[in-house]
């Protein structure tokens, strides 16, 4: 039995003698004290029995991998045409390098890993195909029935959408989750047709009152929404020059880009492997740059906790 899974041994069917999973062992070490906490969570708006093997984070993640939201990122792309290459981003596998980078920042700042995969995972479940061209098309065109806005679908579809469970709609997911979802932007205090399109979908959902709506958001729901900036900005770039549209020489002129781009081998290094060189080692500067931040900001905050968090005057995850 692998150690940190469980606290007891060799269950035996109807015996009592079942797993317990253990939260302080999950990585082996506790977590910040301003970390969200799976052992604490508010709970779900259906209450069911907890799973004898995964905290409730984990099992968040697991539902919305199993979703067909998920599934169907594979065809909505992110600034290219599905069938133009087999290589270019989708949303399915921009969704899976975005998790890569919440959990590096999660990890390295002390926080619950599995919310942020999670939050990572689900955060564009209600984007539709063709980027932002397409939300904007699909604002236009429900504008008398109030509007379209990315992150309400993506509530939407985790809370009413799903249709696996047999007792309710939804993946009915932790309100910590809930709450990454609906403010991974920031606290939800203005009033534009986005913000009030994701307003009534909260409220459709019963929700108002479960998702401190003017607060900032747990710091994993942060560090889910700062891996989105960083993965699209490399990813992004990196589509954009195996499709010919920039070329290496070009990105002198990009700040971040020229330093690692001046210290690339030149003498027979392909374009492909410099592509990859000067995207991964940016990637690295930004990661390094939020976590050095994130630790000044988290070390000023008034109340080491979730709640010190939520009531901090600025996010506390940023570059």
């Amino acid at each position: 039995m692998a150690a940190g899974i469980a606290t007891r041994r060799d269950p035996r069917p109807g015996s009592g003698d079942d797993l317990r999973f253990s939260p302080e062992l999950r990585a082996g070490r506790p977590l910040a004290a301003y970390a969200a906490r799976a052992e604490a969570s508010a709970g779900r708006l259906h209450p069911e029995p907890a799973c004898p093997m995964r905290t409730p984070f984990q099992r968040d993640r697991d539902r919305i991998v199993h979703a067909t939201a998920f599934r169907r990122l594979t065809y909505k792309t992110q600034v290219f045409v599905f069938h133009e290459g087999d290589h270019y981003r989708t949303r399915l596998t921009h969704s899976l390098e975005v998790a890569q980078i919440a959990r590096a920042i999660a990890r390295m700042l002390v926080l619950d890993e599995d919310l942020a995969e999670a939050l990572a995972l689900a955060h564009d479940l209600g984007h539709p195909p063709f980027g932002h061209a397409g939300e904007r098309a699909l604002a236009a065109a429900m504008a008398a029935f109030g509007g379209f806005d990315h992150n309400a679908q993506s509530l939407k579809v985790v809370t009413r959408l799903e249709r696996k469970y047999a007792g309710f709609d939804g993946l009915n997911l932790t309100f910590e989750t809930l709450e990454g979802l609906a403010k991974h932007n920031g606290p939800l205090t203005g009033h534009g047709p986005h913000e009030m399109v994701l307003r009534r979908e909260i409220e459709t959902a019963g929700l108002a009152t479960r998702l401190h709506l003017d607060a900032f958001a747990p710091a994993e729901a942060q560090a889910a929404a700062i891996a989105d900036d960083i993965a699209y900005n490399a990813h992004d770039l990196d589509d954009g020059l195996r499709a010919g549209l920039i070329r290496l020489e070009d990105l002198v002129d990009v700040p971040l880009a020229r330093t690692f781009v001046a210290e690339l081998p030149r003498a027979g290094l392909e374009t492909q492997r410099a592509v990859y060189e000067v995207n991964r080692r940016m990637i690295t500067a930004m990661i390094d740059d939020v976590v050095r931040e994130s630790r000044a900001r988290l070390a000023q905050l008034d109340e080491q906790s979730l709640a010190g968090v939520r009531a901090a005057s600025e996010p506390v995850i940023a570059h």
